[in-house]
This record gives C-alpha cells, sequence and structure tokens, in this order.
C-alpha cells in the first residue's frame, strides 16, 4: 500500500488543510476529491477513482485527509456527537470460532457466564440511573440457547426500563434466532421490533467479501445472508449501524466495494444511521497468532479508512464513527480530524476490543468525552442513538465555549 509519509507527519496532518495541500496533490486525484467536494456526494466518482484514493499515499494521503475533514465540516458543522449508552455482552459461551475473536469461550471453559433475561434488565436499570439513553446488547451463540431468549431479553429491559432504547442483536444472532425458532425472517424481526427491539448493530460485518470471511470465520453468517437481515430490517422500520474491519487480510479494494455496498443499500432504505469504521485489534487472537492477518492497521490506515468513508459516503451516510475503543486517545482525536463527526457510546462496559488486547479501556464518561472533543476545537454534543435528538453540551469555561461557538457559526 503506498502510503510513506512518517507517523510524525501524518501525526501533524491536522495543522494542515485541503488548500495547503491540493496543489501537491496528483492530478487525477486532486480532480476525484474535487468533483466530491463540488457535489457532497461520494457517488460523484467512479469505482476506478475510488480504488485511486484507496491507494492514496505521501501527499495524496495527505489531500485525502484534509479534504474528508473539510467535507465533514460542511457536512455536519463542528458537532461532536456521542450517545450515553451501556453495553451488555449476555454471554461469552459462543460455537461460531471468529479467529479474529477473543472474547468467546467454549462451554468447558473456567470463565464462562450466562445472564438470564432478569439479569439484563437489572444493568439496563443501573444504566439509566447514570443516564444512559440506549443500552447496546449482544452476545455470544451458545448452543441450546432457548428458542425466544433475545425476545425475552427485550421485554425484561422494557418492562424495567420502557424508555431505554435497546440497540441489541447483529445480523448472525438475527440469523441463530431464525434458526431457533423456525419463524420466517421478516417475522421474526417484526416480533422482536414488536417487543422493543429498537435498532440493530451493523456489525458482524467484517468485511463483506466471502473469501475473506472464510478466513475470519468459516462457520459465520456470509455476504448474502448478512444484507437480507440488513436489507428486511430496514424495510420493517428497524434501522441499523453499518460497519467494516479493517487491517487484517483486507485489501484496499474490499474497503472500497464494502463502502459502495452500503450505499447502494442506503439508497433503498435510507435504513443506515452511521458507519463505524473498526481498526483489526490483533494481539490476543488466533488469526494474527496464525499469521493469516497483519498486525492491525497502520496509522495511514486508521486515518485513511475513516477519510475515505467520510468521501465515498457522502451524501448517503453522513454520520462517520469514531470507535474509541480500538483506538487510543491520540488517534481516536486524529480520526475526527480526518472525516469523523461521532465518538461513540460511553459503553460503560465494554468486553469485546479489551479482550481482544485493546488498551483504550471500557468507559468513556461525557465529561471524558466533552474534554476529548473540546481539545480537537469542536463542540461536544449529546445525542439519541438515531441523531434525531442533539443536545450541545457546552463546556463550564464560557470563554472556550464562546470561541467554540464562534467557530460553529463563522
Amino acid at each position: 500500500m503506498a502510503a510513506h509519509l512518517a507517523n510524525s507527519q501524518l501525526e501533524n496532518f491536522p495543522a494542515l488543510d485541503w488548500f495547503d495541500v491540493a496543489s501537491q496533490v496528483s492530478p487525477a486525484l486532486r480532480s476525484s476529491l474535487e468533483k466530491i467536494l463540488e457535489t457532497q456526494n461520494g457517488a460523484a466518482i467512479s469505482t476506478e477513482e475510488a480504488y485511486a484514493l484507496a491507494h492514496a499515499g505521501d501527499h495524496d494521503l495527505l489531500g485525502l485527509l484534509t479534504a474528508a475533514n473539510l467535507l465533514r465540516a460542511e457536512l455536519c458543522g463542528n458537532l461532536v456527537t456521542y450517545v450515553v449508552n451501556r453495553n451488555i455482552n449476555f454471554t461469552n459461551i459462543c460455537f461460531v470460532g471468529c479467529k479474529f475473536c477473543a472474547f468467546s469461550r467454549g462451554p468447558r471453559e473456567s470463565d464462562t457466564y450466562f445472564l438470564q433475561p432478569e439479569d439484563v434488565a437489572q444493568k439496563a436499570m443501573e444504566a439509566a440511573e447514570l443516564g444512559a439513553t440506549e443500552v447496546c446488547i449482544q452476545g455470544g451463540l451458545p448452543h441450546g440457547l432457548p428458542p425466544l431468549y433475545y425476545r425475552d431479553i427485550l421485554r425484561a429491559v422494557k418492562r424495567a426500563v420502557p424508555s431505554m432504547h435497546i440497540h441489541a442483536f447483529s445480523p448472525m444472532e438475527i440469523v441463530y434466532g431464525v434458526e431457533l425458532t423456525g419463524m420466517p425472517l421478516a417475522d421474526y424481526l417484526a416480533m422482536l421490533r414488536d417487543n422493543g427491539l429498537g435498532t440493530l448493530p451493523g456489525t458482524a460485518a467484517e468485511i463483506l467479501d466471502d473469501q475473506i470471511r472464510a478466513v475470519l470465520s468459516a462457520n459465520k453468517l456470509t455476504t448474502e445472508q448478512w444484507i437480507e437481515v440488513i436489507r428486511t430490517a430496514h424495510r420493517l422500520g428497524i434501522r441499523s449501524t453499518s460497519t467494516m474491519m479493517y487491517g487484517h487480510a483486507e485489501t484496499p479494494e474490499h474497503w472500497v466495494r464494502q463502502m459502495l455496498l452500503l450505499r447502494e443499500i442506503q439508497a433503498d432504505s435510507g435504513g443506515f444511521t452511521e458507519f463505524v469504521p473498526l481498526g483489526f485489534v490483533h494481539q490476543n487472537t488466533l488469526l494474527f497468532q496464525q499469521g493469516l492477518s497483519r498486525a492491525g492497521p497502520t496509522l495511514a490506515e486508521h486515518l485513511k479508512v475513516h477519510a475515505l468513508s467520510r468521501l465515498l459516503l457522502a451524501g448517503a451516510i453522513n454520520n462517520i464513527q469514531v470507535s474509541w475503543v480500538k483506538l487510543n486517545r491520540k488517534l481516536s482525536q486524529l480520526c475526527l480530524h480526518a472525516g469523523a463527526n461521532d465518538y461513540g457510546g460511553t459503553l460503560m462496559e465494554e468486553n469485546i476490543s479489551r479482550e481482544a488486547g485493546a488498551t483504550a479501556g471500557q468507559y468513556t464518561s461525557p465529561e471524558d468525552f466533552q474534554s476529548l472533543i473540546l481539545e480537537t476545537g469542536r463542540i461536544p454534543a449529546e445525542r439519541n442513538t438515531t441523531y434525531t435528538r442533539i443536545n450541545i453540551k457546552l463546556p463550564l469555561d464560557e470563554l472556550i465555549a464562546e470561541e467554540a461557538l464562534e467557530r460553529e457559526f463563522a
């Protein structure tokens, strides 16, 4: 991959802007970036042009990053949003065997756990008391799961906290629920919706290419199944996030094809709330230990994927999220300068990335988010899951608040 800039140069790119570097960008890439900036729409360029952007290096990479940041400012302003939520992983027992996962356990291992619906509801109540508006509920796939277990979790949480938004169950879990109940997919999703499911995590996507998926997890749902679950959910009024895991065995061409597929689905349904690039955390995974992946993303890849998603998804999915649990503090802030406008959720109890080797922690408080955002010169704002309610959170220092607002409305 062509990306030869030293890390120190990349770390300092926020001091630049598009107009600083545009003249040093190669003519073909500059033309592509200008077409996107002029239309504010990633559909303005061809697939071949998108592939070229994905391979940008040196000054072309700086152009990509600064153009993405300019487009972010035009589409989203200077607000950086976040949601106050709790992550609830109801079990770590799983038969799927994903080689990129260090969270799952076999049923006979000593540190397994399995939460009953009432236990999940208790965690939701605790989250509500701490100000959470959302619980994100996912878990492993154990053999012998009660057929209506996912429905029963929804009922228990809604009984305990009727106002809580439930963001739950990946497409892999939905496929498993259909298998357990024997219900048609649309009927199963409608049942979950009617019992309190608010939105679906668009996880279990990894890379939507079956050859790569066979390397990552031979037992996981196929690309076609992932698309079918998402399209059916959107048709039933269940919105979802969209994701992509990068930095393992994939290529830049895979990034582009996945983003263009998501554009296509969004054009049909409008059901995606955001796109979340997920950097592969390699340290404790079989995928890396068996030599099947590289050692996670480089700094250039982290920045490039966020910028590329802003540019290629513009006009379709305009919220680009930083997955802070997979990044350190400085890198998460750099990604906000590379096109991202959302910091994700506070999480309160994050386990999956942590067990794979991530060191960013299990919880970021709203106050921490506000501090991180203000350090970048942007304005923090708390949102709900679907971005339909956004509350600006002004810092205590009125001078800083005034300066931030001046930048927003200049």
